[in-house]
């Protein structure tokens, strides 16, 4: 007899990787396919959106060759994708007509700017709990309208298509017969408003974004439609479609509020599930956003905090030393020391997200002295992840209360030390599950309920998530007093040139 699983495609910045998961919500087999990211002028960071694609094809069929000599078929595709960055494409070829603009990318920053000074933030936060900043997707479709020559002409005929990678992928699956995203993704653009989980008119106008480019607005769990073109996946339907954050969210049962994950990626992201929709304030410094919503039930929302780079900030500096393998080999020489020697690196390369929100924040090392050495700031950037997730996790406390513990997940989350310097630095346990994909898995499972493998969330309370909690220790009340030291750090990274 054969089995049945659900291929979760999880398609991020460096790589995509993509799952097989079976009817117990446990993966059988897992492949990944890296990626490479340009920047091909200061503050701008894009993805040849092609080659985006081609990645996820290359981890499809090797999932698909794996299910044929394993004599399984696929059920079902979920998605699970890199969010707020942008990509653009002819309705008539499916070719894009410009790079995807990553999350990362910072040339909005201008169109952001006069938002600001046009006094546009609080309109902005109470329709869309997001604040200003080059990181969500609205100023960066604006940015190709006002920059690509015929584009908005193109764009307001109907000719263009704007999406989100969601948006991107399911049209490709479908070889252009669905132009559609999940609404958690939507809530990520700045065009959608959250009391109504649609397209706003005023936020199109503000932005200038024809309503014809964008992808239909559909819950996170339900049929997007059905592929076509691919050899194993001929009407295989695509059965969830979710941000990375989310889904991984998802993937940690964090379905109640009170609990909190943070995934630790090139960015990091920490979430905390709300009862309702707040009051959104002008100068709340965190996103409300949909956290998902299954098709047939209300819409969940949540707090969020971004942080743009997390394990980016080890990776720079494993480049900035010149090492061979900047991430594994700057770890590596941040293990050789038993501390930073009083080194601070605040990453601000593109500025600081939340709880901050300034896009003119630069990079910072502070603390040097006449015996620092490349070891120790190495080891600085690994502790800027835990410094910058306490930085948000307090924030959170602030305004949702009491967070108990910390879920976590992503590529830093498996570093051991990492993980008990996180628990120390918030004299809160932090509970890390064992799995490695979490975005993927909490994709799958949603996936799952538009299948009907499971009927309700609450299912999904049974499935087994093996953890590792790290518990605050010995040296948390020097580790946490460390915590002052770093803020004074993030001052002085945010400092504005003086004039005389």
């Amino acid at each position: 007899m054969s089995s049945g699983w659900i291929l979760a495609i999880d398609q991020g910045t460096t790589n995509t990787k993509a799952l097989l998961v079976g009817r117990d919500g446990q993966p059988v087999f897992r492949t990944s396919v890296p990626l490479i990211i340009q920047a091909p002028h200061p503050g701008w960071v894009e993805q040849d959106a092609v080659a985006l694609w081609q990645s996820v094809l290359n981890a499809v069929q090797t999932c698909l060759s794996w299910a044929a000599q394993n004599d399984g078929r696929v059920e079902g595709v979920s998605i699970s994708n890199q969010r707020e960055t942008v990509v653009a494409w002819r309705r008539s070829d499916g070719r894009p007509v410009t790079p995807a603009i990553l999350w990362q990318c910072r040339r909005s920053g201008p169109l952001c700017d006069k938002l600001r000074a046009d006094g546009r933030e609080p309109m902005l936060r109470e329709l869309t709990g997001l604040g200003i900043d080059p990181l969500f997707s609205a100023s960066k479709m604006q940015w190709l309208l006002e920059n690509l020559p015929g584009l908005r002409d193109q764009a307001a005929a109907g000719d263009i298509c704007f999406g989100t990678v969601d948006s991107w992928l399911i049209w490709m699956l479908t070889q252009g017969a669905t132009h559609a995203c999940d609404v958690s993704n939507a809530s990520r653009t700045q065009l959608l408003n959250l009391r109504t989980a649609g397209w706003d008119p005023e936020l199109l106008a503000l932005f200038g974004i024809p309503s014809v480019a964008l992808p239909k607005v559909q819950s996170s769990s339900c049929v997007f439609g059905l592929c076509s073109g691919i050899d194993g996946l001929q009407d295989t339907p695509i059965v969830s479609a979710m941000g990375d954050s989310h889904a991984a969210a998802a993937g940690h049962a964090c379905f109640a509020p009170g609990t909190v994950k943070a995934t630790c990626g090139t960015g990091s992201s920490l979430m905390s599930l709300l009862p309702r929709l707040p009051n959104l304030q002008a100068n709340s410094r965190l996103a409300t956003t949909i956290a998902w919503r299954i098709a047939g039930d209300p819409v969940q929302y949540a707090l969020e905090g971004n942080i743009s780079m997390s394990g980016a900030a080890v990776q720079w500096v494993g480049e900035f030393l010149g090492l061979p393998n900047p991430i594994d080999d700057a770890v590596a020489l941040a293990a050789s020391v038993t501390d930073s020697n009083g080194v601070y690196f605040v990453p601000a390369m593109v500025g600081l997200g939340a709880p901050h929100w300034d896009s003119e924040a630069r990079g910072n090392i502070s603390g040097l002295n006449r015996t620092s050495r490349a070891p120790h700031l190495a080891l600085a950037a690994v502790e800027s992840i835990a410094f910058q997730i306490a930085d948000v996790f307090h924030a959170m406390a602030q305004e949702a209360g009491d967070l108990p513990t910390l879920h976590t997940d992503g590529g830093a989350a498996r570093n051991d030390w990492l993980m008990q310097f996180q628990a120390d630095v918030l004299e809160r346990p932090v509970i890390r599950s064992h799995h490695e994909d979490l975005s993927a898995l909490g994709a799958a499972w949603l996936g799952g309920l538009s299948l009907g493998w499971w009927h309700s969330l609450a299912d999904l309370d049974d499935v087994a998530i093996q953890t590792t909690t790290f518990q605050p220790g010995p040296l948390s009340r020097t580790r946490s007093a460390r915590y002052s030291e770093w803020q004074l750090a993030v001052l002085r990274a945010r400092l504005r040139e003086v004039q005389p």
